[in-house]
């Protein structure tokens, strides 16, 4: 229970090396991945974790190799978070910046690609805000989490404004 098979010190690089990994993955996956899960993506991330498992232990399923596995991977957290904290570039790099996804109605299409929303994501998320076709919006941000924030144009400018998505 006690005894490792591997030196202690292989269990915080080997921490180091997949924490590192995942945060690299996880932010090339973008947004949609980290604020919304839908079956598939729990299901791959829970798939991820346990693929990633076997590197950090070297197969040492011991009490002490995993309160150092864990021990090092809450570190490396927060040592992203001060570091987040303390620089905006690499806040920036860790979460990104928030992108506009409508703008005075028009949705802006490369940033629904680049984020790999569909039509159905977004109408889900107007719903959500009360509002049925995006010439009610003034401005939807899909902010750093994920989130999709919507902001509604006042209601007499939507008035006249044509019928559609």
């Amino acid at each position: 229970m006690f005894a490792m098979s591997v030196p202690w010190w292989e269990f915080v690089v080997r921490g180091v090396v997949v924490y590192a990994f995942l945060l690299i993955f996880l932010r090339m996956t973008g947004r949609r991945q980290i604020g919304q899960y839908d079956p598939f993506d729990l299901i791959l991330l829970l798939i991820l974790f346990n693929a990633v498992q076997n590197s950090m232990n070297a197969g040492d399923n011991s009490l002490i190799g995993g309160l150092i596995s864990a021990t090092t991977l809450i570190a490396c957290h927060t040592i992203m978070a001060q570091a987040s904290y303390r620089s905006r570039r690499v806040s920036r790099w860790v979460d990104g910046a928030p992108k506009q996804l409508i703008s005075n109605g028009n949705v802006n299409a490369d940033v629904m690609k680049s984020e790999l929303l569909t039509s159905d994501d977004l109408k889900a998320a107007l719903r959500s805000a009360g509002c049925l076709h995006t010439y009610e919006v003034e401005r939807a941000t899909i902010e750093t989490n994920g989130q999709i924030t919507i902001v509604m144009r006042n209601r007499d400018s939507t008035a006249n404004a044509p019928d559609g998505v």
